[in-house]
């Protein structure tokens, strides 16, 4: 086992990872910029590395930066946490070549996954259901006027490289295409120096759903259920909770055994989520991440599975610490995002957090690197914290949420917890009844399907 491993991330996750280390006896490098001098995954690391001024492109994105404090600290293994260079596959070449761990998949897959065309049809060979598209990237409008006449509309139009739904969007007639596709090209071009775009059929009324995966250098691949990402605002999420009320049991047990399955031909390494559009009772595959996921903690909260730890028992080369039929879905989780967002506009707030108060009680988790003096920089994404709840069932976990977000405090700057407050009393949300849509109609109506 390692003993001392490098987090090359800030903020909650940082945070996160430093604890799982902490309960393995395992000793911490955390880096941070000028801007996080006073972070409190510095605070707590055994050691700290200032790896370049505020800007990420400076710090955190500063691979070189990244290897020297590894280097000069002595850290064993580096933990990329999500977002920033967690799904750069040169990054990961490079922390291998310096005889460094790196706590995460194998570059060749991280590359495979990173691109949306490759994926899909590394997916679609290994068994998973995709989204019927292009078979590959198309080109020019005339291919794309081809192609959306033999998918029919409502198309989408994709950036391969793209994610955060930069480079997406939706053409209803064969009139709105061009402008779909040059609109699509452009936006990838600028987000991700790549303008190479798909095309998907668009589904009117889906459920995103993912699977959760994890799998070791033994063979050993197993699924730890689903997780439910339908409340969403420009492709983004805001709420989670596993499991997902649409399902059933035999559908769980279905796509996560064929997930399992593509999975292990493939030979992937470590966690990863593969991500699903759900309509009709059928799925559809839309990305994996080949990376801890954000809304990781309801996953945790229902199977009791700490899986940072698993992340880093997998990089030593230990096997998984359980196998599939130890996996048992207890309850329900839910898990609301907390930025630093006006609620009607989500427009960023740093500031000076001058109030911070922690809800707790029974089957209350918060996962924040917040406290009372700190100042939310402009630099890096709003997230303040993460509010994780689980109940014995899922009116209970709602019930619990509702009380949670009436005792959080966050003062001196503006947050989303009123969004969050109005979800919870919204019947369509205490029934289960949305889709990826959803949230865009009520922003923008203020209403749901109930016409409440």
């Amino acid at each position: 086992m390692f003993e001392k491993i490098l987090i090359a991330n800030r903020g909650e996750i940082a945070l996160r990872i430093h604890r799982a280390c902490r309960e393995m006896g395992i000793s911490t490098v955390a880096v941070h910029s000028e801007a996080d001098r006073s972070a409190m995954h510095v605070r707590l690391a055994d050691e700290s590395v200032c790896i370049g001024p505020a800007p990420s492109g400076k710090s955190y994105l500063n691979m070189a930066a990244i290897i020297s404090a590894a280097r000069i600290t002595g850290a064993q293994a580096i933990h990329p946490g999500y977002g920033f260079l967690s799904e750069n596959a040169k990054f990961a070449e490079i922390v291998e070549a310096h005889g460094i761990t790196f706590i995460g998949p194998r570059p060749d897959h991280i590359r495979m996954m990173g691109d949306k065309i490759t994926a899909k049809e590394a997916i679609a060979r290994a068994g998973v259901p995709v989204v019927p598209g292009s078979k590959g990237g198309v080109g020019d409008v005339e291919e794309a006027l081809r192609t959306a006449a033999g998918i029919g509309y409502p198309v989408l139009v994709k950036a391969a490289a793209g994610g955060g739904g930069r480079g997406m969007k939706v053409a209803r007639s064969a009139a709105d295409l061009e402008t779909a596709f040059q609109t699509a090209r452009t936006e990838a071009r600028a987000a991700f120096g790549d303008d190479s775009v798909y095309l998907e059929k668009y589904l009117e009324k889906p459920r995103h759903i993912e699977i959760q995966v994890v799998a070791d250098s033994h063979g050993n691949v197993i699924h730890l259920g689903e997780r439910d990402c339908s409340l969403q605002r420009r492709h983004q999420k805001i709420l989670e909770e596993s499991p997902s009320p649409a399902l059933n049991a035999e559908e769980r047990e279905a796509i996560g055994r064929t997930v399992c399955d593509a999975i292990g031909k493939l030979g992937y390494l470590g966690v990863g989520t593969i991500e699903f559009l759900y309509e009709d009772g059928r799925f559809y595959f839309i990305e994996m991440n080949t990376r801890l996921q954000v809304e990781h903690p309801v996953t945790e909260m229902v199977t009791g599975v700490d899986l940072v730890r698993e992340q880093i028992r997998i990089a030593a080369g230990a096997p998984l610490s359980l196998t599939q039929q130890d996996v048992i879905l207890s309850g329900h989780s839910i898990e609301c995002r907390i930025n630093a967002e006006n609620p009607e506009t989500f427009a960023p707030c740093p500031g000076l957090i001058s109030d911070f108060h922690a809800p707790g009680g029974l089957g209350v988790r918060l996962d924040s690197a917040a406290y009372s003096g700190y100042r939310v920089p402009p630099h890096y994404d709003s997230l303040i914290g993460k509010l994780i709840v689980h109940g014995r069932n899922r009116t209970e976990a709602m019930m619990r949420m509702r009380r949670a977000l009436g005792e959080m405090v966050v003062g001196g700057v503006e947050t989303t917890l009123p969004l969050h407050q109005r979800l919870m009393s919204e019947p369509d949300i205490q029934n289960g009844d949305y889709d990826i849509h959803w949230l865009e109609t009520y922003l923008r109506t203020g209403k749901g399907r109930t016409g409440h």
